[in-house]
């Protein structure tokens, strides 16, 4: 893995079966699940610290609701052994939960984030570790998100919504990233 200190943290952002639900609608990167594994293997073989973080909601017709199939950690990605598990019930995986203070009483400062959705969970967590100054990487080929409706009813297709949510984490909040740069493979 190139230029990430040893202690840098996987955080593996609601990787969940309830996002396969078809009301979701057309989703971008069917791979990411894929290269979210492929990076949690590596840093497993490497001993790095791993963070599994899941999206508990409290929506009665939620699919990620706990208790049903979809809040279940989809199984290429799902936790082993010790690593923790952080619930969450918003988009921002600092909010209501233990992870800064956990990453700031371990003296981790390097956050590599991974998951669903690009443009709600992933963003608006990357953008709350950026600004509380963590030196924040968002791997783009191992996010994924949905096609969006917008405000004025235009239909926006998910690899857009993708790209822009990509475009406006990298150098502000985030620096963006493929999963081969980082496990430091030739791009193919």
């Amino acid at each position: 893995m190139k230029s990430l200190p040893d202690d840098a943290v996987l955080i593996i952002i609601d990787m969940q079966e309830g996002f396969d639900e078809p009301a979701w609608g057309n989703r971008n990167n069917p791979q990411a699940e894929e290269n979210a594994a492929r990076l949690l293997d590596a840093w497993r073989q490497a001993g790095r610290p791993i963070i599994h973080v899941r999206h508990d909601s409290v929506m009665p017709g939620s699919p990620l609701r706990p208790g049903q199939p979809g809040n279940d950690i989809k199984a290429p990605v799902a936790p082993q052994g010790d690593e923790p598990v952080i619930s969450k019930n918003v988009n921002s995986a600092f909010i209501g939960t233990d992870l800064e203070d956990r990453l700031r009483k371990a003296g981790l400062n390097t956050l590599v984030i991974v998951g669903l959705t690009t443009d709600h969970c992933v963003s608006t967590t990357a953008r709350m570790a950026g600004n509380l100054g963590f030196e924040t990487y968002v791997v783009s080929d191992a996010t994924a998100t949905h096609d969006r409706e917008g405000y004025d009813g235009a239909k926006h297709p998910a690899e857009e919504i993708h790209r822009t949510a990509l475009a406006s984490l990298h150098g502000e909040f985030a620096t963006v990233v493929d999963t081969d740069s980082l496990l430091g493979a030739p791009a193919s």
